[in-house]
């Protein structure tokens, strides 16, 4: 492999790996109530 095609690599590893920590921690911070959920889905159609 090229050096410019591991480079690219290496952007789009940090960048999913790093979104799903991002989202994972943002989760440990705040999690989601369930008596804030809706009991039932909308009817959209």
């Amino acid at each position: 492999m090229t050096p410019v095609a591991i480079t690219m690599m290496i952007i789009a590893m940090v960048t999913v790996w790093g979104g799903l920590g991002l989202a994972m921690w943002n989760l440990s911070r705040h999690p989601e109530d369930e008596e804030q959920l809706p009991e039932e889905m909308p009817h959209e159609l």
